[in-house]
């Protein structure tokens, strides 16, 4: 897997991601024109969109009864230079079913390969919202 950025500005990039297209800037409080998400938003993206896609593979797989997905990434940021030093993802949907809900998040988070490269690296979960 292979993705190319170019500078596009004094603070922007392009990436190149397949046959799509992604601005990559700062926002103006740090010295950017806010053309597009920083890399930290990305990377957080990154993980809720696998996740995401897992989920809604699983749910396909399966053909369950289970709509309106939403993935909450929520993180800690700290330290000198700055980390993500905690993830947290939050799952809901609709689903009547709460253990079948519960077995496709669990297949999400196993065949997700954001959440198996980030395990054991920083303080990583996922739960299902009340």
């Amino acid at each position: 897997m292979t993705i190319e950025l170019r500078q596009t500005g004094p603070s922007t990039s392009q990436a190149a991601i397949r046959n799509h297209r992604v601005t990559v800037d700062r926002p103006t409080d740090k010295g950017g024109t806010d053309a597009g998400p920083m890399g930290g938003e990305l990377f957080l993206t990154s993980i809720g969109g696998c996740f995401m896609s897992n989920l809604l593979a699983a749910i396909a797989a399966r053909n369950a009864a289970v709509s309106d997905a939403v993935i909450l990434v929520d993180a800690t940021i700290s330290g000198t230079p700055p980390i993500f030093t905690r993830i947290e993802l939050v799952v809901s949907a609709t689903c009547a079913d709460s253990e079948l809900l519960s077995k496709i998040v669990d297949i999400a988070d196993r065949g997700c390969i954001m959440m198996n490269t980030l395990r054991g690296k920083l303080d990583l979960s996922v739960r299902i919202a009340a």
